[in-house]
């Protein structure tokens, strides 16, 4: 199932619980497209990093080559933050008159740690690493943060397009305000220029221009992270669980979250299954996942279900992935 549907989308969600195998699940289905010959990219927006621990090898905020066809990233949320901040600022500088530069500082620094700062600055960066591997790769494979982090990034996208459209409009009714004070006489204009704090040698015009230029960017950036997202032709989540009490119902609630954010969850992975076949112990165990996985089905029965076994050893490594990525594709039962 996820081989079949990671091989028909350009972008492809792995989501779930965290310690349920997100990390070598998204891992292995973006090598197995690599060595189907498509050009995938490989990016992890979990804060706590696996990727080159999975890999034997550094991944940071630049691509690396992880294999033939297959190039990794993992977004930093500090470093992230630190870059949209600075960003901001920037254009914060030169849109505010010269004398608020000090005040543009303050709010800067306020704001590193105000609530949804993360999540809002590793917004763009997802929306632009999409944009960009849409351009370059085939398939842009994404390792994300655990449920309840994902379910609310996912939801961004809506909520940040509905916030810029708004400061559009106010900057819009801004900009008429303004037109009106340049009409008034020289004397009048002084005043009025003085009132809302713009320095008479700036042109208004042009700093009216630059700002509807960053919100439209802006805009824009999040509308085509919104279109993706929610077309299910182009763009897929699944989920990935284990057969344990917790992680279905958390399963359950990020699926109802997901459907809210109008995205869609094409399948769920089961990884980690014990085996029915060695020993009482294992086999109990097995019944009691049953049981769970039964539940889940009659919450979920849209939803294709492939199980993966149990193995005996951890994953690390380019041959192991490729070993995990065949049972994936061979052994995977769907139910």
């Amino acid at each position: 199932m996820l081989l079949e549907l990671a091989a028909q989308r350009r972008v492809l969600f792995i989501g779930g619980k965290g310690g349920v195998g997100k990390t070598t699940v998204a891992a292995a289905t973006a090598l197995a497209q690599a060595r189907a010959g498509r050009r995938v990219l490989l990016v992890s927006t979990d804060p706590a990093h696996n990727l080159g621990h999975l890999w034997n090898r550094p991944v940071g905020s630049r691509k690396v080559r992880l294999a033939a066809g297959l190039d990794g990233l993992e977004l930093d949320p500090q470093e992230t933050v630190e870059a949209h901040l600075n960003e901001v600022g920037a254009a914060l500088r030169k849109l505010m008159p010269a004398h608020l530069a000090g005040e543009v500082d303050k709010h800067m620094a306020l704001s590193r740690d105000a609530p949804g700062m993360h999540e809002a600055a590793l917004l763009e960066r997802i929306a632009e690493t999409v944009a960009q591997g849409l351009s370059d790769y085939d398939l842009v494979v994404f390792d994300t943060a655990p449920s309840g982090h994902t379910s609310r990034l996912m939801a961004l996208p809506e909520m940040m397009s509905a916030w810029t459209d708004g400061l559009l409009r106010r900057q819009e009714r801004g900009a008429r305000f303004g037109i009106a004070l340049r009409n008034l006489g020289q004397d009048d204009r002084a005043f009025g220029e003085s009132l809302i704090g713009r320095e008479r040698a700036d042109s208004g015009e042009d700093r009216e221009q630059r700002v509807r230029q960053l919100l439209n960017r802006r805009r824009e950036r999040f509308g085509q992270l919104r279109e993706v997202v929610s077309d299910r032709a182009r763009c897929a989540f699944v989920i990935v669980l284990a057969a344990e009490r917790l992680p279905v119902l958390e399963t359950i609630e990020l699926h109802a979250q997901l459907t809210r954010a109008n995205v869609g969850v094409a399948g769920l992975v089961v990884n980690k299954r014990s085996p029915a076949d060695a020993g009482a112990f294992l086999a109990e165990r097995h019944a009691q996942e049953e049981r769970y996985l039964d539940q889940l089905r009659q919450a979920l029965p849209e939803l294709p279900i492939e199980q993966l076994p149990l193995l005996a050893e951890d994953i690390q490594g380019e041959a192991a992935l490729d070993a995990f990525a065949q049972r994936l594709g061979a052994e995977g039962q769907i139910t």
